[in-house]
């Protein structure tokens, strides 16, 4: 259960312009609450890609530069779709190291690893963490879909343990809706730089009145139904392929 301030409000904030684990390290660095640092395409894959394996293969993190372009690339849970080079990720990484937002870890082994600083910089727990990992993996989102989508890494109860969560992140400047109150809202990271930040809001606010104006709202039992039917579907084929990716991303390294 979130440590979170209660709150049964239906709509989380208005649009606005679990400890670390052993293997999910929590030192502080600096934190993003005093004032957003925007990040570039690669940094923010980048370090999305270092918390998602920390809580969800513990056993392959830290992760090397070559397990860092794998899991960026992949095809499953990522939006949009990256193809980076081990150049680009070593620059991403020199960035969130710059930041206080990543490590070097130098072990017994040759190969240098990475660690993600993201409890410390941006001052979020275990939930913040896993909304902010899914946003930074795949863009704006319902709060439906990041119930779904970040329960991989973070158990939430229900859609308003995430509102709550939501809360805490926009009170920290971190997060905002980027489309009205009500059903669907979409909320949208703010890590993006300011021109950026534009024009993915204009692109939700769009595709979001499009759906709106050309869909029925269903009656409250047919709409909670079919709400639960979705989630559990779209997290089994998460699921799916996530083992799929990771299996591939081993064998991988394995051959290499």
């Amino acid at each position: 259960m979130d440590a979170s301030p209660t709150s049964s409000s239906s709509d989380v904030t208005p649009s606005s312009g679990d400890n670390a684990s052993s293997g999910d390290n929590a030192s502080s660095g600096d934190n993003a609450s005093s004032g957003v640092t925007a990040l570039s395409p690669v940094a923010r894959r980048v370090l999305g890609v270092l918390v998602e394996k920390a809580k969800t293969t513990p056993d392959v993190y830290p992760m090397s530069v070559a397990a860092i372009v794998t899991a960026s690339n992949q095809k499953s849970n990522r939006d949009p779709k990256m193809s980076i080079e081990e150049g680009e990720a070593l620059a991403a990484l020199d960035e969130l190291r710059g930041l206080g937002a990543s490590t070097e870890v130098h072990g017994n082994g040759r190969v240098t690893k990475y660690r993600h600083q993201m409890y410390g910089w941006m001052d979020v727990e275990a939930p913040g963490s896993a909304v902010m990992t899914e946003l930074l993996l795949r863009g704006p989102q319902t709060v439906g879909e990041l119930r779904t989508r970040a329960s991989r890494m973070h158990a939430f109860e229900d859609l308003d343990s995430v509102k709550r969560t939501l809360s805490e992140l926009h009170e920290k400047g971190l997060v905002d809706a980027v489309t009205p109150p009500g059903r669907g809202q979409v909320f949208a990271h703010r890590l993006y730089p300011p021109d950026e930040q534009q024009h993915i809001a204009a692109k939700v606010e769009k595709s979001h009145a499009a759906t709106t104006a050309s869909t029925p709202p269903p009656s409250d039992g047919q709409s909670v139904a079919n709400n639960a039917a979705i989630d559990k579907l779209i997290a089994r084929l998460e699921s799916v392929t996530t083992r799929i990716d990771d299996l591939e991303r081993r064998v991988k390294e394995l051959e290499s």
